[in-house]
């Protein structure tokens, strides 16, 4: 890929991953709010492929829903095979929880 992963960003996608096991949208929730809560931003291909949350848009939504307030800035990045993909870059904006109405 052409955006590789800082040793301290893959670091903390190890960490996250491992202390938030499970499969169920929950537990993927948690890693997704526990890694952007850390300060980095999060894209799709991240969070699919070190935190194990293959839908990560639904899981953004569910944290947006819950008071969070997630932006997205949109990006092209090169998969493996070379290929150009849009996707979601995801940052938590500091602050207090919006709670929902």
């Amino acid at each position: 890929m052409s955006n590789p992963i800082s040793p301290d960003k893959m670091a903390a996608l190890i960490e996250v991953r491992d202390l938030f096991p499970g499969l169920d949208s929950k537990s993927q929730c948690s890693r997704v709010l526990e890694f952007l809560q850390r300060g980095f931003m999060l894209s799709t291909f991240e969070g699919s492929r070190h935190l194990d949350v293959y839908h990560c848009p639904a899981r953004i939504l569910q944290l947006r829903a819950a008071g969070h307030n997630i932006i997205t800035h949109w990006v092209t990045v090169e998969t493996e095979s070379g290929n150009p993909h849009r996707v979601g870059n995801y940052l938590l904006m500091r602050g207090e929880v919006q709670h929902a109405a």
